[in-house]
């Protein structure tokens, strides 16, 4: 299965982890019948498509007055740490037990999702009115991660569809309509949007190279080791950047905390729930669809919580770059069950 990595869907966007595993998470077919009530299967949709859609909005709220890395890396390092008492208290004391190649894999997916992917959102997001990217186009330039997805499939042997390539080109197009500048008080800061542009990047490139390392064959497991890599790395670099020495918690204002808790709680422990049990519960093709919901609301936050301007360029760029994950969305998604699927799926979860 390593050889023929799933579609380009962040949902689906990583191949199977460990073919042997008996703890392999198998999600339902598109075909296969729900046993869960409709209306759990949408409350739940509901909770991925709001929660991760806001967390582009609470991280710009939270970097107002918590240093950017440092606060990503405090978010990632309690949630690992709230999952692994979990899995503790669940599973028994083995329940985190990985050999050494898995536990390096996972770091390095770590490094590259959390550290250089949410990371570079992170600090694209951070910075004065005018300099700071507004969280609605950030939503929207990481909705591209699919699109780099299938590009790195495409050289690394695999075929996508012709729709999919379609797709993808509709997609960039946005992209550069999104970036074009422009004049006024909606433009795009540049050098956010190629700040993000490089976490999309990496998140994309930590996507696919889980496909073909050995990783630990529960998905919470992984994500456990990710986010902990994650939160060490982005310590690391804060401190490097001297976010630690003039860091003081008196001065950050409770609007801050507040978002990192909600960070901490909405986005990475309850969506992520949430979005582990629709694997199962939900047809994929239904589950993948926050990938084009979670920018919209994340627009529309921006704008009515934030007063980030909605200019005719956001909305044209933006709704191309939607378009464009949705076909490759509609042309990606199976017909039938692949093993392995959830594995990435919900260790792309930590990052939200």
């Amino acid at each position: 299965m390593r050889s023929r990595p799933p579609s380009a869907m962040p949902a689906v966007a990583h191949a199977p982890t460990d073919d042997s595993s008996s703890a392999r998470l198998t999600p339902r077919s598109d075909l296969a019948p729900s046993t869960a009530r409709p209306a759990l299967v949408w409350t739940a949709l509901l909770l991925v498509y709001v929660l991760w859609g806001s967390t582009y909005l609470g991280i710009r709220v939270a970097v107002e007055s918590l240093p950017p890395l440092t606060s990503a890396a405090l978010r990632f390092a309690a949630a690992a740490g709230v999952l692994a008492l979990v899995l503790r208290f669940r599973r028994g004391p083995g329940a985190l037990r990985v050999d050494r190649r898995q536990l390096g894999s996972a770091a390095l997916v770590g490094l590259l999702l959390l550290a250089g992917g949410n990371g570079l959102v992170v600090l694209a997001e951070s910075g004065p009115a005018g300099v700071a990217l507004p969280s609605g186009i950030a939503a929207l330039l990481v909705a591209t991660v699919p699109l780099l997805v299938v590009l790195l499939r495409t050289l690394g042997g695999d075929r996508p569809r012709p729709w999919t390539f379609a797709g993808v080109t509709l997609g960039f197009v946005g992209l550069v309509l999104l970036v074009l500048p422009a004049d006024g008080p909606g433009s795009v800061p540049v050098a956010g949007a190629l700040t993000v542009v490089a976490g999309a990047t990496a998140w994309s490139v930590g996507s696919f190279l889980s496909g073909r390392i050995r990783m630990p064959a529960d998905p919470f497991v992984a994500t456990v080791y990710e986010m902990a890599a994650g939160a060490l790395a982005l310590t690391v670099v804060g401190a490097a950047r001297g976010e630690l020495a003039d860091f003081s918690p008196a001065e950050v204002t409770g609007r801050s905390w507040a978002a990192l808790a909600y960070l901490m709680v909405a986005g990475s422990l309850v969506a992520f729930t949430a979005y582990v049990w629709l694997l199962h519960h939900a047809p994929i093709s239904l589950v993948a669809t926050y990938a084009y919901v979670n920018p919209v609301v994340a627009v529309a936050l921006g704008a009515l919580v934030a007063a980030e301007p909605i200019t005719h360029q956001v909305l044209l760029g933006g709704a191309v770059i939607v378009a464009g994950v949705a076909v490759v969305v509609s042309t990606e998604r199976p017909g039938r069950s692949a093993p392995g699927r959830v594995d990435g799926a919900a260790r792309e979860a930590a990052r939200r």
